[in-house]
């Protein structure tokens, strides 16, 4: 062997070892692709033509009997997925008898009437101010209510108030008429800033100016006719139904309600209530047709954005009254309100804002108390209703068509705190009362 030859194996052709053949690449396939095959192919069919001539008697199957069971089990299929679809329907819509609160409060606001000038350009303050501080002013041309409305805006006329340490008739009714019926919100703003002042107290409990005009409640009666509000008149009871909800939507129309000066009157209101120790502006009864104005403001809508300074409102209003007048005035008030109110969700809206906003006194948990059996009496059509019967009619209701008012009755009043058989009584069927909901179904009653 020639050393420069090529060894044997050398001389072959191809490798000793066969070459690995190429991996095949796997194709993904999706899940709405094999369905899609699944049912192009009618895969579907051969396998229930396979599965019934496997179960059928030999010589027997066809292929119009094969269809027909398709044809069958489609039909059966698309009935099913409709019950199906009404059941799930039927228990999303379980909530819609519960309509949403909200009532309607206000109508058409009105022109204010008897609005007369009081010849406010020729008090005495500004009569003075001119002669002694500015001699060569000019009034001929500043003469008129824009001077006025200007140094009322600027805080100069309070200052003057301030400085003589009094206010003349004219001047108070002329600001508050600014503050009750008044477009412009600055002048609004600023003729409500001057009535809190005047209407606040210095660390003696006295008035920090001499003031003998205030407001009266037909002047504020009077200025909640003019925005519309719906008294306690036959057929005022508004329901919850398209004109409540719509009350959202009603912005576009500058006549009807809320109106922008509601601002203004809940704070004269308040600030009115807050020096009862100093001057009783109203008497009980009027106090407690305020009361029953503010609370009814709750049910509008339109006024969310408002419960801080309602609930000021509300507080100053309980307040006002004295315990010797409270306990009947409570009962006048709560009766009042649900006169007005539509047992459902309404109800318990003025119930659960009343327990958020007010302060925890006993006279706001008196309130509660009194608004729950009243609206607990004209829910069961009762004339005369003690706890212990009211507690025998509510344990006796189904929990899933009934709402309950019997908490805020019960606990919300102290007179009841020593009665332990009827606590008892109704913790034992709060317990129970989750033997009558079906364990899926906890949401659908949830508003309730």
């Amino acid at each position: 062997m020639v050393m420069d030859e090529p060894l044997d194996f050398e001389k072959e052709e191809g490798p000793l070892l066969p070459a690995p053949c190429p991996a095949k690449r796997k194709k993904v396939i999706g899940l709405d692709d094999l369905l899609l095959d699944y049912f192009e192919t009618g895969k579907d069919k051969l396998k229930v033509k396979a599965a019934r001539s496997r179960h059928a008697p030999r010589g027997y199957g066809s292929d119009d009997e094969n269809t027909n069971v398709r044809e069958n089990e489609i039909t059966f299929c698309k009935i099913f997925e409709d019950c199906e679809e009404k059941i799930i329907a039927k228990e999303l819509d379980a909530r819609d008898d519960v309509p949403p609160w909200g009532q309607q409060i206000f109508d058409c606001q009105k022109a204010p009437s008897n609005l007369c000038s009081m010849g406010v350009e020729n008090c005495q303050l500004l009569q003075s101010f001119c002669a002694s501080e500015h001699p060569d002013f000019d009034l001929e041309i500043q003469q008129g209510e824009g001077f006025l409305e200007g140094m009322l805006m600027d805080g100069w006329l309070l200052k003057l108030v301030h400085i003589g340490g009094s206010v003349e008739d004219s001047i108070t009714s002329w600001t508050l008429t600014k503050l009750l019926y008044s477009s412009d919100k600055k002048l609004q703003a600023s003729a409500t800033d001057f009535w809190d002042s005047i209407l606040s107290l210095d660390e003696d409990n006295k008035l920090l100016v001499n003031l003998w005009y205030f407001p009266s409640y037909s002047v504020l009666k009077c200025a909640m006719l003019s925005y519309g509000y719906l008294f306690e008149t036959p057929g005022t009871k508004a329901s919850t139904s398209e004109s409540a909800t719509a009350g959202l939507f009603r912005t576009n129309s500058s006549c009807v309600g809320p109106p922008h000066n509601i601002i203004a009157w809940l704070r004269v209101v308040s600030a009115c209530c807050k020096i009862r120790k100093v001057r009783s502006i109203f008497s009980p009864s009027e106090a407690e047709q305020l009361l029953v104005i503010v609370i009814s403001l709750l049910l509008d809508r339109g006024l969310e954005g408002l419960l801080l300074i309602l609930g000021d409102c509300l507080n100053s209003c309980i307040s006002y009254f004295n315990t010797s007048e409270w306990e009947s005035s409570c009962v006048v008030v709560a009766e009042s309100i649900t006169q007005r109110v539509s047992i459902d969700l309404n109800c318990l809206r003025i119930v659960d804002c009343i327990t958020a906003i007010t302060r925890t006194n006993k006279h706001s948990k008196f309130l509660r108390s009194q608004l729950a059996l009243q609206l607990l009496k004209i829910n069961f059509g009762l004339k005369v209703g003690n706890v212990e019967k009211m507690l025998k009619l509510v344990t006796s209701i189904n929990v899933k068509e009934k709402e309950l008012l019997m908490d805020n009755l019960l606990f919300s009043s102290d007179a009841f705190r020593d009665k332990t058989m009827i606590v008892d009584t109704w913790r034992n069927y709060l317990c129970n009362c989750s033997t009558q909901i079906g364990f899926r179904n906890w949401s659908l009653y949830a508003p309730k």
